[in-house]
């Protein structure tokens, strides 16, 4: 009796196996069709890497080893530099003391009075300050444009300047309501930097700044409607310490002097770091990508470059990368950034592995439920939990597939070059991987 079970139990095994292997195939047969087939991936270039990490198996790849733009799955990569080097707050503020003045320089934080972020104890800090305050511009400043990034899209709010002690977000929100002719500005020191012109042409509208100073045209719309603007102004020392003297209602200098060699520095820690990647990674922010890489170079050296923390990166903890990454920059938009899907892979593997997954899903962009997935890849619960990355004719996922079945899978798809609308790749994109989701 025993014997029949157990050879009932084993035949039961092989024909479950053997089915699952059959619609594993027939799966992939399905993939490969709509790769082959569609006219969203005819003309451009993709690539699919999907991973079982409890097995340690590659299920599905095509174009793996092919490099793509990433867009902002960049950002993923600042993620693991931000892991790997910065603790669990965010270092703020360095300060001395100088004779009877309070001597800071910034270490690339960006929450100070950011509305997208915690309220940051820096503010506190300056506040109940009794000294004397002087801010410390760095001896060498990055750059504020990365690599590669468009000049003319300097008036958008994606490409805020790059800063050592960004304040606001570095940038001005411009809001009116619709059939109002008052318009609110925050910061509002920025009040008497606001003119208003008749446009030129029937095209321009909104709100533009001079390329080269904090001068804001307001070009009223054709037909009266809601704004709701935000422009990056132009960082400079100088506006720094306006804004913040004008916050703190009390002086704040530029300090000039030599720093003493015999200076003990401090560190002021600001908010806690889950706050920061979440807002980057949900919503895509590419402002806090940038500083991210700022605030890590600071923290193994002495300067504020992007550049220091990529080296450091590659050098110490990227070595085993299938591919080697071309990574320029922290967000996203320079399109020298390549990267292959079997190289993301295996970086989302490394993530995996520096935080508790529950953690690590609240931080990405959730399908049908939040950030830039909240109106695609809809299901309950939900089943992708991931990073975006567009720019035009380019646009990538990469994340975490949770199957019917409850496996967790890591994927990458990577689309470059194509010149249908985006909108027709993410469909077919979303096809294939709900086959994904329903075998496994």
């Amino acid at each position: 009796m025993k014997k029949k079970f157990a050879i009932r139990l084993k035949f039961t095994l092989i024909l479950l196996t053997s089915l699952l292997m059959f619609t594993s195939c027939t799966t992939y047969k399905t993939v490969n069709k709509t790769f082959e087939n569609s006219t969203a991936f005819r003309q451009g270039f993709s690539g699919l890497v999907v991973y079982d990490p409890e097995t340690n198996k590659t299920l599905y790849e095509h174009n793996a080893e092919k490099y793509f733009t990433p867009a902002s799955n960049i950002k993923l990569f600042s993620l693991y530099t931000g892991l790997k080097i910065l603790g669990d707050s965010v270092p703020a503020l360095e300060y001395f003391y100088n004779n009877d003045t309070l001597v800071f320089s910034g270490t690339g934080d960006p929450s100070l009075l950011n509305p997208d972020l915690p309220d940051s104890r820096v503010l506190h800090f300056l506040k109940n300050i009794k000294a004397p305050l002087a801010y410390i511009p760095p001896v060498t400043e990055e750059k504020i444009f990365g690599p590669g990034w468009a000049w003319d899209d300097y008036n958008s709010y994606y490409s805020v300047e790059r800063t050592p002690l960004p304040i606001y977000g570095n940038r001005v929100s411009f809001q009116q309501k619709q059939g109002s002719e008052a318009m609110k500005v925050y910061p509002a020191s920025f009040k008497d930097s606001l003119f208003t012109e008749t446009p030129a042409g029937a095209s321009q509208s909104g709100i533009k700044r001079d390329q080269g100073k904090n001068r804001f045209v307001f070009y009223p719309y054709q037909k009266p409607g809601f704004l709701n603007q935000d422009v990056p102004f132009k960082f400079s020392s100088e506006l720094l310490v306006k804004l913040l003297s004008d916050t703190l209602q009390k002086e704040v200098r530029i300090f000039t002097g030599a720093v003493p060699a015999s200076a003990e520095k401090n560190t002021v820690y600001s908010i806690h770091v889950d706050s920061m990647y979440k807002r980057m990674m949900e919503v895509s922010d590419n402002f806090i990508a940038e500083q991210i890489l700022l605030l890590a170079s600071k923290t193994i050296s002495d300067t504020l470059n992007a550049g220091i923390a990529i080296r450091h990166m590659k050098e110490n903890f990227l070595r085993d990368l299938p591919d080697e990454a071309y990574w320029v920059d922290g967000s996203g938009l320079s399109r020298y950034n390549l990267v292959t899907p079997r190289s993301m892979i295996k970086l989302l593997s490394k993530i995996e592995k520096e935080v508790p997954r529950e953690r690590l899903f609240n931080m990405l962009a959730t399908g049908g439920k939040s950030g830039t997935l909240k109106n695609s890849y809809i299901a309950e619960p939900p089943y992708i939990f991931a990073k975006t990355g567009t720019l035009r004719n380019n646009h990538s996922l990469s994340g975490f597939l949770r199957a019917k079945s409850g496996k967790i899978l890591i994927f990458s798809f990577m689309n470059s070059n194509y010149t249908v609308p985006t909108s027709e790749i993410k469909t077919q994109m979303e096809l294939i991987l709900r086959n994904f989701y329903e075998v496994n």
